[in-house]
């Protein structure tokens, strides 16, 4: 993968695929330390659709959203490594701590989020932003014992 597109790239990426007649899968996160159940989760995303696109936080936006501690990788290095899998089409990064500007720029075909997450739990402007849009939300299961946080919690312990 190159460098990560910026949002209105990845958006003229997805209104492309749209016009082929294809799907665009949209997830997002943080990714701070990649993992198995990370992998798992992004192939499964990947299956549901023609292209599967990452938005990852930046480094502030993870501090936002899980403190002072966090991240533990930049947003450069976890935009490579999420880039290098094979089940990823294209990422790209976010300032906000919430996806909602990007979702109703990219218009996606397809929402995948963790089993850690149901629809009624998933931030309402994010939420509101994929009914505008029309995306068909897909919450996917989460592989036991595989986060970002039972691992550190793991490190700490010893």
């Amino acid at each position: 993968m190159s460098a990560p597109l910026t949002v209105s790239q990845l958006a003229a990426e997805s209104d492309r695929l749209r016009s082929e007649g294809r799907q665009l899968v949209l997830t997002n996160g943080c990714f701070d330390i990649l993992h198995a159940g990370h992998v798992d989760y992004l192939e499964r995303a990947r299956a549901l659709g023609d292209a599967l696109a990452v938005a990852i936080n930046t480094d502030a936006s993870v501090r936002a959203l899980k403190g002072p501690t966090r991240p533990v990788n930049s947003s450069e290095d976890r935009a490579r490594v999420i880039g290098a899998l094979r089940a990823v089409d294209y990422v790209t990064t976010y300032e906000t701590v919430r996806a909602t500007d990007v979702i109703r720029a990219v218009r996606p075909a397809v929402y995948a989020k963790g089993g850690d997450y149901t629809v009624e739990t998933l931030d309402p402007e994010e939420l509101a932003a994929l009914r505008e849009v029309g995306a068909d939300i897909r919450i996917l299961p989460l592989v036991p014992g595989r986060s970002t946080t039972a691992i550190l919690a793991r490190g700490a312990a010893g």
